[in-house]
């Protein structure tokens, strides 16, 4: 049976969706399975925290089955199970209690996951991990972490939570991504063209372009960088390219949705992402990454 560890909560919930997820504790408790439920559903978030498309992001990827991974900032558990399925042991960490127990209710029959309520600043771990997974985490690191430097201090932090040959697994939006040219706001902020113009009002919420986040990554100490590109974007991806397969001209046929808010569209994506393709720019302009290090 999933374990939870409370030792580390500092009694409130630093990160939320507000009282939506007591619409997801309920639904959790109350639905096997949420297929039809999601078919009918509008929310955001719980579109988000139940869709089995979230699964698409890993569920290719061939973790080594004895491994151990550590999985910092879990949600609601949409990879959490997942990631039980492809390891030995799981430990999902959460700085949310509500969500914390929304996992431990979703996956409370998975006797290899351990859940921590906290800051994973705060835990002690006696182990370090093959695996470690930051799925729209790294982009926090500003509001939630000390220092001058807050992404590369927790990157290096992260590190050496590491094994010497482990794996870290990183999701985050590009601030480059052709959707936000196009119209869609930013993610985090909501404000149109706040990513590309380098967040002028507030970087404490902050993603990256291709070579800025290879660059955070390798001045942290991580190597053997490899870029995967999720599209329409590492949420709900529906495909996942390469630099040794990119997609080919008129394979993206559609606009990317901007789920949680309304977006302008100010150019037709799919033919602009052509003209991208033709000049070998899609690496830059994809709407997210998912990137493995070691």
């Amino acid at each position: 049976m999933a374990t939870i560890t409370f030792d580390y909560y500092k009694g409130s919930d630093l990160y939320s969706d507000g009282d939506i997820e007591k619409d997801l504790a309920a639904i959790v408790r109350n639905h096997g399975d949420v297929t039809e439920l999601l078919a009918a559903e509008t929310r955001w978030p719980i579109i988000y925290h139940l869709s089995p498309v979230r699964r698409n992001l890993l569920e290719w990827y061939e973790f080594r089955p004895e491994s151990t991974i550590l999985e910092i900032g879990a949600g609601c558990g949409a990879l959490t199970s997942l990631l039980c399925e492809k390891a030995h042991q799981v430990v999902a960490v959460e700085l949310s209690k509500r969500r914390a127990e929304i996992i431990q209710e979703r996956l409370k029959n998975k006797n290899n996951l351990s859940i921590y309520v906290g800051s994973i600043e705060d835990i002690t771990f006696e182990e370090t991990f093959d695996y470690i997974t930051l799925i729209g985490v790294l982009e926090y690191a500003g509001k939630y972490w000390s220092g001058s430097k807050p992404y590369s201090s927790f990157l290096q932090f992260v590190r050496k939570l590491l094994k010497p040959d482990g794996t870290l697994i990183l999701a985050i939006e590009n601030r480059f991504g052709l959707k936000y040219w196009a119209g869609a706001r930013e993610d985090h902020t909501g404000r149109v063209f706040d990513g590309i113009e380098g967040y002028p009002e507030d970087a404490s919420l902050m993603t990256f372009g291709k070579l800025e986040l290879e660059k955070l990554l390798s001045e942290s100490g991580f190597h053997d960088i490899d870029f995967y590109y999720p599209m329409p974007d590492y949420k709900l991806p529906l495909e996942i390219f390469s630099d040794d397969f990119l997609p080919g001209l008129g394979h993206i046929k559609t606009m990317s949705p901007n789920f949680d808010m309304e977006r302008y569209a100010l150019f037709d994506e799919p033919l602009a992402f052509n003209s991208i393709i033709r000049n070998s720019m899609f690496p830059f302009f994809a709407n997210s990454f998912l990137v493995f290090c070691k």
